[in-house]
């Protein structure tokens, strides 16, 4: 075996395996808040997923830079070599982000899921401290307005345009 072969083999293996950990820690240390708030407050619950999270990472993308390796034209001059790392390791780098776009998918849409049944059952959501509460519902939409709150917003928004001159819609 060529010795730019072997070089490229190492290299590969060294960079991706160092963009795996960094992007792994990165996403372990930054995704505890996102997590928080998807699980509506429940850090421990949100520690866990997030620890599964980073194990199931590894096992994936460890895996997929080890067979990656096989695959593909060895290379037979260092210009192959360097085309033969670069491809690999553009590889890796798609990988690792749809993965992560994946995560936070899956992750947001069970976010949303935890915050439209607390709605839907009027309880309190809890919020990571430092976050101040955001809602795109009205305030006459929300659960704890009554039947007849419902009807009085949109007369009081009627009432404003008649009153600015505006025609009603």
């Amino acid at each position: 075996m060529p010795v730019y072969t072997l070089t490229t083999y190492v290299g590969y293996l060294i960079i991706s395996v160092a963009l795996t950990v960094w992007v792994a820690t990165t996403l372990f240390k930054n995704g505890r808040i996102f997590l928080v708030d998807a699980f509506r407050g429940n850090a421990a619950l949100a520690d866990s997923v997030n620890h599964l999270l980073v194990v199931g990472f590894y096992l994936i993308n460890v895996g997929y830079v080890a067979l990656a390796l096989s695959y593909g034209k060895k290379p037979a001059d260092w210009v192959q070599a360097l085309e033969f790392a670069s491809t690999k390791i553009g590889l890796v780098l798609l990988v690792l982000g749809g993965m992560h776009f994946f995560n936070l998918l899956t992750l947001s849409v069970v976010r949303k899921r935890g915050l439209f049944e607390a709605w839907q059952k009027g309880g309190e959501i809890a919020r990571p401290e430092g976050r101040e509460e955001r809602t795109m519902i009205p305030e006459n939409l929300r659960p704890e307005a009554g039947i007849a709150d419902i009807g009085a917003g949109s007369a009081k928004r009627n009432s404003t345009a008649v009153s600015n001159g505006e025609a009603k819609p």
